[in-house]
């Protein structure tokens, strides 16, 4: 009787799964905002001044929602105080241009001169949480609002004008301030980027999830949101000093108003709270709006209010977070995509968790 001799069977070679930054290749996203940033800049040299002043606006909006954004939508810490830094980076180019700084040049003392600010004042503020944290910050506004009342060569309460503009040319003046302002948004989303590609990121959505699984975690907590909370105002101070620049003059009623955490929360909430896109979306259709409805007086803002409600019920997620589920696309890639080994071409699963299937492609995002 023969004797079979059994052969041991090779196990499959099995593919090892991959992480990427995004299911496309970036380069495409990259060379097309070098294009978007590039067409901006030449505007003032084929539209009219009355353009220009109203995308002025729209991209001190876009600055100031990109970091409550920051900070609300990724850090969890909603806040309905940044218009203090607003106020503060406007008194800042106000009370340097007194000294002989140019207002062009008082936009980056600005921005420093509010993220210095914001260390004492984040000192006070991290001690509350949730909605003590936000009623604070409008305290801290309001507070800063009624020392620069009081405050004669600032201009107390009527307010002053801005120094330094005397003999520019004005089409020359409104373009030199356009650029500026463009300079400052590229700026803000580019730090709210390469922040959310870090490990600061990953840090502020476990905060925002679960604080105190972040610290049982080791994630340095306090640091991370002392961080951001220091971008946030450096941001908003820079936005305030485009403020005092485009206007010419401050008025403490005016830079202090809570009008502002208003557009930045309407903003960011109805293009996609949680993503850099959502804010550049939101600006849009605010800029949109109000100029197609600012006409019809009291409606314009209840018709606004009507489209944050709308928006908020139906599509918690914005108007971005619907095209990018729809169209599974990312301008900027922040989290991550897991590719799991398998013939197939698998599926994106929802936001922030990871496809369970043997051949699926998943999502998480910092």
């Amino acid at each position: 009787m023969s004797e079979v001799t059994e052969r041991p069977v090779a196990a499959p070679e099995v593919e090892p799964a991959r992480v990427t930054r995004s299911r496309r290749p970036t380069r495409w996203t990259a060379a097309l905002a070098v294009v978007v940033v590039v067409a901006l800049a030449s505007l003032p040299y084929v539209v009219f001044s009355g353009t220009t002043d109203t995308l002025v606006n729209f991209l001190i909006l876009l600055t100031v929602a990109s970091m409550w954004n920051l900070l609300a939508g990724y850090a969890g810490m909603v806040s309905v105080g940044q218009q203090a830094y607003i106020g503060v980076g406007a008194y800042i180019v106000l009370y340097v241009g007194l000294h002989g700084v140019g207002p062009f040049a008082a936009i980056p003392v600005a921005a420093v001169g509010c993220a210095l600010l914001a260390v004492p004042v984040s000192l006070l503020l991290f001690r509350l949480r949730g909605g003590y944290f936000a009623i604070a910050t409008w305290v801290v506004a309001d507070l800063f609002r009624l020392l620069v009342s009081r405050s004669q060569t600032l201009g107390g309460g009527t307010g002053a004008g801005v120094s330094g503009f005397q003999g520019v040319n004005p089409t020359l003046l409104g373009a030199y301030t356009y650029w500026a302002s463009l300079a400052v948004s590229v700026l803000a989303l580019t730090a709210a980027y390469l922040v959310l590609r870090g490990r600061t990121g990953l840090v502020m959505t476990a905060v925002r999830d679960n604080e105190v699984g972040a610290r049982s975690a080791g994630a340095r907590v306090t640091r991370a949101k002392r961080f951001v909370y220091l971008i946030a105002g450096a941001g908003c101070g820079a936005a305030g000093a485009l403020v005092a620049v485009s206007q010419q003059f401050v008025q403490p009623a005016s830079v202090f108003s809570v009008e502002w955490s208003a557009k930045m929360i309407f903003v960011t909430i109805i293009g996609g709270i949680g993503s850099i896109e959502g804010p550049i979306i939101g600006s849009i259709v605010y800029l949109v709006l109000q100029q197609t409805l600012s006409q019809y007086g009291a409606w314009y803002l209840i018709l606004l209010g009507g489209v944050a409600v709308v928006v908020a019920i139906w599509f918690p997620q914005g108007l971005w977070g619907l095209l990018s589920r729809r169209l599974n696309i990312r301008l900027f890639p922040v989290g991550y995509w897991l590719w799991r080994p398998g013939p197939g071409p698998g599926m994106m699963s929802h936001p922030g968790t990871v496809s369970a299937g043997p051949h699926g492609v998943g999502s998480t995002h910092p």
